[in-house]
């Protein structure tokens, strides 16, 4: 059969077939993918600590369990002295959850009625709407034992495979950082040896930007979470050790998240007047206006440029198309495609030298 093909399409006719085959394979299989993207994640975030203690004279298997250690270690220090406080400030939270209903019934839905009156809008009955809703959910609880049952199962169930998830998700990174260099060296086989440099210095720019967007935000995460907590604490905002959680773990996910980690505590900042509102918004806006203007172009570098409008698109896509998941990896995803495009573009206008002096990598949409 394989006289039939000409020796110089036979790589190319078996590398197209294997691709398909893999993506084909990895399109079926997406229900199961996570904990191998999250594992691939994990490896490339923790690589560099585990290479430092290599250049210590440490063992690579040592040093991925050390590293392994001081990262459970850390996260365990943290639940003891978090946790306590978090529980009791969700379960404050679920105490007076009925009063903040009452008084978003009594207080804020008239209040926005009113200004819409004053626009115009006369035709908006939202406390009749309001009291629909909340008198269907009570009902609901109550005629749905059953159901509410089954969704506390369901949340049972869902954290005892979250946690059997994370400790495969380990493992598979702690294959992948054993065998890292085993991997790329499978991977450059791929390419033809004429092309392998160009196919390093690819590698190169594709670290350079998940470097900038991957460990740069969960730094400007932490950071983010910690101002939040020191503004919120300085008001003295309800349940402010949950709220600086949620902003911190919603700020992976660029723009959209701290809008959505916005929204609760401005609500909450209502309960409690409008100047302790005012002054939470304002707080937060401060916040972002640091992590635009001085965060993100220190910490990112310029290795990881994206243009905002690249950052909007990928988020919307990612979130359509995958969800959760999906939006929060949608911007390492786009600086892989950037990297690509300009690795190509740069390749493809090799030999040309008016072209080949160009530099795409400070292009306007970059």
């Amino acid at each position: 059969m394989s006289e039939l093909i000409p020796r110089h399409l036979r790589r190319p006719i078996f590398l197209s077939v294997a691709t398909l085959a893999i993506g084909v394979i990895v399109w079926a299989s997406q229900a199961v993918m996570f904990p191998f993207v999250m594992a691939l994640v994990l490896a490339y975030l923790l690589t560099p600590a585990v290479a430092w203690a290599e250049r210590k004279r440490v063992p690579r298997a040592v040093a991925i369990i050390g590293v392994y250690l001081v990262g459970l270690v850390a996260a365990g220090i943290f639940i003891r002295i978090a946790a306590p406080r978090l529980v009791s400030e969700v379960q404050r939270l679920r105490s007076e959850f009925p009063s903040l209903l009452s008084q978003a019934k009594e207080n804020w839905i008239p209040g926005i009625e009113s200004r819409l009156a004053e626009v115009g809008v006369r035709d908006v009955d939202l406390s009749s709407k309001a009291n629909e809703k909340i008198v269907e959910l009570r009902q609901w609880l109550t005629q749905n034992p059953a159901e509410v049952y089954k969704l506390g199962k369901d949340i049972i169930a869902g954290v005892s495979r979250g946690i059997f998830l994370f400790f495969i998700t380990l493992m598979l990174a702690a294959y992948i950082m054993l065998t890292r260099e085993r991997i790329v060296a499978f991977t450059r086989l791929l390419v033809r040896p004429s092309a392998r440099i160009s196919y390093d210095q690819l590698l190169s720019r594709i670290d350079r930007g998940l470097s900038g967007v991957v460990r740069g935000q969960l730094i400007i995460c932490l950071i983010n979470g910690v101002l939040s907590a020191i503004g919120f604490a300085i008001v003295g905002l309800k349940y402010w050790p949950v709220l600086a959680l949620i902003a911190a773990i919603l700020s992976l996910i660029p723009i959209f998240g701290s809008i959505a980690s916005t929204i609760p505590a401005v609500a909450i900042g209502l309960t409690q007047g409008l100047g302790t509102a005012v002054f939470v918004l304002c707080w937060i806006v401060g916040i972002h206006q640091l992590e635009a203007n001085l965060l993100n172009p220190k910490i990112m570098g310029d290795a990881a440029k994206l243009h905002p409008v690249l950052v909007v698109f990928s988020l919307l896509a990612g979130e359509h198309l995958f969800g959760a998941v999906g939006a929060l990896l949608a911007v390492p995803c786009m600086s892989i495609a950037k990297s690509l495009f300009v690795h190509f573009l740069q390749a493809a206008n090799a030999g040309d030298p008016e072209l080949e002096a160009e530099r795409f990598t400070d292009s306007p949409l970059t």
